[in-house]
């Protein structure tokens, strides 16, 4: 399995340099990654430095809690597609799950679909499945399918609990063909990453990239 075409490079954390995504960039190039996703800051660096290749650029809206109102979450989404992100990772309003708000839920996914399919991008919403029920992840699976959204996505990669199997296949049997699905969180190993991609992974969003296609070589070598 030519595992690198599945993986979103990623780096996120608070404290990310301009050297640390020039390293990002490169890896991606190097290897042939799907995509890198960057802190918003970083969108027009990242796409300066993949400007020569097919690695798209990402970025994250709403990040990490999703709480943020639509607003809010619609001027970081179009700051980010002026600043050249071709993909969009938003986390969903968790507070209005958990109080059974449905409507503002959904008008909250549905405003950054419409935003990004106005200006060709696409959009990943990201559940959190980790701390969900299966009746939210089905619930969720359900308004986003509504909205149009291009992909699902496990986890942000914060919470206490990343990507499953079982999350995903969840997902999959509750998801338009149409809707893609992107697994995230805890991914570190070349084992746990083909394991994802057999149960419906269609992405796979990485820190540990670089180890993981290392693996998949070894792997196929009879390393391990």
């Amino acid at each position: 399995m030519n595992i690198a075409q599945y993986i979103d490079h990623t780096l996120l954390k608070p404290t990310t340099t301009s050297d640390e995504i020039k390293k990002l960039c490169d890896e991606a190039n190097q290897y042939g990654f799907a995509a890198v996703c960057v802190p918003p800051p970083f969108v027009g660096e990242a796409k300066k430095y993949l400007s020569a290749g097919n690695v798209k650029v990402a970025t994250v809206i709403g990040f990490p809690f999703g709480y943020a109102v639509t607003a809010a979450k619609l001027a970081e989404a179009r700051q980010a597609i002026q600043d050249g992100a071709q993909e969009l990772d938003m986390v969903i309003n968790l507070v209005a799950l958990r109080a059974g708000n449905t409507a503002l839920l959904a008008s909250d996914i549905a405003a950054i679909v419409e935003a990004a399919h106005q200006e060709g991008r696409l959009v990943k919403v990201i559940f959190e499945s980790g701390i969900l029920s299966d009746a939210e992840i089905i619930e969720c699976c359900r308004i986003c399918a509504e909205a149009g959204a291009d992909f699902v996505k496990t986890s942000t990669g914060y919470a206490e609990k990343g990507a499953s199997v079982a999350a995903v296949q969840l997902m999959r049997k509750h998801l338009p063909s149409s809707i893609q699905i992107k697994a995230s969180g805890g991914i570190r190993d070349y084992a746990f990453a083909k394991e994802l991609v057999e149960a419906g992974a269609n992405r796979l969003g990485c820190s540990a990239s670089v180890a993981i296609v290392t693996g998949a070589t070894q792997n196929a070598s009879g390393g391990y």
